[in-house]
């Protein structure tokens, strides 16, 4: 299967819940697991190597994740300590008698993990990147302890268990199983373990700046693509493999004003200025922008919900001829959707009011306001140079000052034109054996679902490897609603446990498709 027609042909075989849930497969799975690679794919096992008696608790998806989940791996803009975190899972590798490597980074505790699993061809290894920092939490708005892997009611709460200490236990877990079968894979296969994916000077850059001989890939899986239900809440409906990222950026907007003692309110307050843009900018969208990755995707979620109107809405906006017509159609659709931030997200360049900050003293009008605004470009559509001249137009006529804020010793200019490289930067490609693996995994752990290829509305660590042309993707491997969706880097974070199992299944699957 090499073209994208191919991996987003719809099987329309009805899954529920049951099948969800597990069917067979999780009659197989049982506590613990898969019984065999044969159940699952057809096809007769190469010649095993030795089994490896890898501990049951190890190659539990569940349990693994809940031992994630108890570390506290929380990045507060600099870092985290993913010592312990690494030692556990460098000792989870060694007992199944792979070799594991922790890499320190000049910050102390704040370290990458590597295991490598070797292959039996000298074919360009295969990297599985996934970050063991999390974002912090609000202690007081969690309804659990979110660091004590809470399972309640068929969820597995904590921080990370979506984003992404989830996955991690997912591939690990799976290749756990394979590896106590005794199977050999065709090449080698990397697992990175990094840190300072969600902030901070040592993430994959450096880590690729400073030993690019222990990460250097053919292919690399990382987080991203989505597996959505449909309005059921647990029918699989579309498992996407994200193969390019939105671009990141921020804009500071400043307001300023008169100062002066707070008994004399004065109509140019800096603040009430700055909330007055910022409410003229809340109920304002940027222009729809439909690129060949994202028309592939929502050609594929026409397919596959089973809601008419969602699916008329879609073609409606597909087939536009103009750019009201598309707008109007992209608002109908995202009003119908049941993942309606995600799509409205995929649609177009977003901003998001992440931080402000104004005054000094109860009784001080301050003198100015700031607020600063997370953007994320669509690659191939609206610029991130012509967004910020459309904000500076918007905000002009306030007094609002706006900046793009662009790395320490760069100009504006020049970080324009870094995002416009950025920007500019191709998709992956689909034509590739992971690629190929996703797809047949997914047509085998969710057969009543459309596989297709994705935008991935957020970021990831893939950067290294993007810059030196070698193709990656992302999964989050579990069947998410959007309750749980938007818990992500949110409160009482949280995914289903079968789908944790089912995601396992379909990863176990995947690299089924590398073996030697």
């Amino acid at each position: 299967m090499n073209d994208s027609r191919d991996v987003t042909a719809v099987t329309r075989t009805p899954l529920g819940r049951r099948a969800f849930l597990g069917g067979v497969g999780a009659a197989a799975l049982g506590a613990t697991g898969l019984v065999g690679i044969g159940l699952f794919t057809g096809t007769a096992l190469s010649p095993a190597a030795a089994a490896t008696a890898v501990p049951e608790a190890d190659k539990d998806p569940l349990n693994l994740l809940l031992r994630m989940l108890s570390y506290d791996s929380q990045n507060h803009g600099t870092g985290a300590n993913t010592r312990p975190h690494a030692e556990m899972l460098k000792a989870v590798w060694e007992n199944a008698g792979v070799p594991a490597e922790i890499i320190d980074t000049p910050q102390p505790d704040n370290v990458h993990l590597i295991a490598r699993i070797p292959g039996t061809s000298s074919a360009a290894p295969l990297l599985m990147l996934g970050h063991s920092d999390v974002v912090p939490v609000e202690r007081e708005k969690w309804s659990v302890d979110p660091f004590s892997g809470t399972v309640r009611n068929g969820e597995v709460y904590g921080r990370g268990a979506l984003d992404m200490k989830g996955a991690n236990s997912a591939t690990i877990s799976a290749l756990l199983r394979h590896i106590s079968e005794g199977s050999r894979f065709e090449r080698d296969i990397i697992v990175l373990t990094d840190c300072d994916e969600e902030a901070g000077s040592y993430g994959s850059k450096w880590l690729a700046a400073h030993h690019w001989d222990k990460v250097d890939a053919g292919m690399v899986l990382t987080e991203g693509g989505w597996f959505l239900a449909q309005k059921d809440k647990t029918t699989p409906m579309l498992i996407t493999a994200t193969r390019q990222d939105k671009v990141y950026f921020n804009l500071d907007l400043t307001a300023d004003g008169t100062a002066t003692h707070s008994s004399k309110p004065n109509p140019d307050a800096a603040i009430v200025t700055l909330s007055r843009a910022v409410t003229e900018l809340d109920g304002w969208l940027a222009p729809v922008h439909l690129t060949e990755v994202t028309r592939e995707y929502f050609t594929a979620l026409a397919k596959a919900t089973d809601d008419a109107e969602f699916a008329r809405a879609i073609k409606l906006m597909l087939s536009a001829r103009n750019q009201n017509a598309r707008e109007r159609a992209a608002s109908v659709v995202v009003s119908k959707s049941s993942y309606p931030w995600l799509h409205r997200a995929l649609l177009r360049t977003t901003h998001a009011f992440v931080i402000e900050d104004s005054g000094y003293k109860e009784n001080v009008i301050p003198s100015s306001a700031h607020v600063r605004l997370n953007c994320r470009g669509i690659p191939g559509g609206q610029k991130p140079r012509e967004f910020l001249a459309q904000i500076r137009e918007m905000t002009a006529r306030r007094g609002i000052h706006v900046t793009l804020a662009a790395p320490e010793g760069k100009t504006e200019e020049e970080y324009l034109d870094e995002l416009d490289k950025t920007w500019a930067t191709p998709p992956a490609d689909i034509d590739t054996p992971l690629f190929r693996a996703l797809a047949g995994a997914s047509r085998e752990a969710y057969p009543g679902a459309v596989f297709a290829p994705a935008l991935f509305e957020a970021g990831t660590s893939l950067a290294p490897w993007r810059e030196r042309g070698i193709p990656g993707y992302g999964v989050y491997p579990y069947v998410l609603d959007n309750d749980q969706l938007i818990t992500m880097h949110g409160n009482d974070e949280r995914i289903y446990v079968e789908a944790l199992r089912q995601g396992t299944t379909f990863m176990y699957r995947m690299f089924s498709r590398f073996l030697s």
